[in-house]
């Protein structure tokens, strides 16, 4: 997979997942680090690292974002022979979000 297709594959994950189990994580951690709770918009100004990638922005060196957990799907795997060696399922994950406070334009344009 492209560095490209993982950053639009993160942004979709972010933008259009079904949880609303982080929100409260989010919210907390953001306003902790003085945020005013009504400029935090999960999935829209809060997003992962290469989701910022793919809309074109960076997270500044030195900020720290909110950890949060996800799900990432598992395909079910088969070997050769055609014996299924993984089933398919999810497993947790950890990710860390940023506000757009915390990121800058990749470049002029993209402002």
């Amino acid at each position: 997979m492209t560095k490209q297709a993982m950053r639009a594959e993160a942004l979709d994950r972010a933008q259009n997942g079904q949880s609303w189990a982080n929100y409260g994580a989010i919210y907390q951690g953001f306003m902790e680090r003085g945020i005013p709770e009504e400029e935090i918009l999960p999935r829209e100004n809060v997003l992962t690292f290469q989701a910022w990638r793919a809309k074109g922005r960076h997270v500044r060196r030195g900020e720290h974002g909110v950890r949060v957990t996800t799900w990432i799907d598992i395909a079910e795997a088969r070997d050769d022979s055609g014996a299924v060696t993984r089933k398919a399922g999810r497993r947790p994950w950890s990710a860390v979000v940023f506000h757009v406070s915390q990121t800058d334009p990749d470049s002029p344009e993209a402002a």
